[in-house]
């Protein structure tokens, strides 16, 4: 499958089949690692949540988003960071910790894989269900897994004339 095949099919995945994806995991996981970060800082961490009582906490962290805690993995990235902000304004590790996430979303979807980026929890809970250091940043969550349905969903996006501008806004 080539980047483009992967982008078009790539959708947030929010009911998964109840199927291990252990065997996929590392090499969705390496291409996170692979990401380009600013400065080559690579401040991103993830914590790998397989355990089915851990990931229903963490679903339930996630505003109550009970489908977190149903895929079979759920990858909590984190950033290890000193706070380092670019010359343009810009902190890195959200940006960074984004693009890592972005390459392991296409990633999946080349194994055969569902994901959803999720942004709405309580970060205080996460890191006390999972232990994570208090100088540690939760930035997202992910679940993943072999989604429920393969159907490959029409994605709704402004025209192409409505966001780029050539030369000048």
């Amino acid at each position: 499958m080539d980047v483009f095949e992967a982008i078009k099919k790539r959708k947030s995945v929010r009911t998964y089949l109840d199927k291990p994806i252990e065997e996929k995991l590392n090499a969705v996981l390496e291409a996170g690692r692979l990401a380009p970060s600013a400065s080559n800082r690579q401040e991103w961490r993830f914590v790998i949540v397989r355990d089915s009582e851990v990931r229903r906490k963490i679903g339930e962290a996630a505003n109550g988003q009970g489908f977190v805690g149903k895929a079979p993995v759920v990858i909590v990235a984190c950033a290890v960071t000193d706070g380092h902000v670019m010359s343009c304004g810009q902190p890195c590790y959200p940006i960074d910790v984004a693009i890592a996430l972005d390459h392991i979303s296409l990633a999946a979807v080349e194994q055969g894989l569902g994901t959803c980026w999720i942004g709405a929890f309580n970060e205080a809970k996460v890191k006390e269900i999972l232990g994570i250091p208090e100088e540690v940043k939760v930035v997202e969550l992910m679940p993943i897994g072999y989604p429920a349905t393969q159907a490959v969903q029409e994605k709704d996006r402004l025209p192409f004339s409505k966001i780029v501008k050539y030369d000048r806004w």
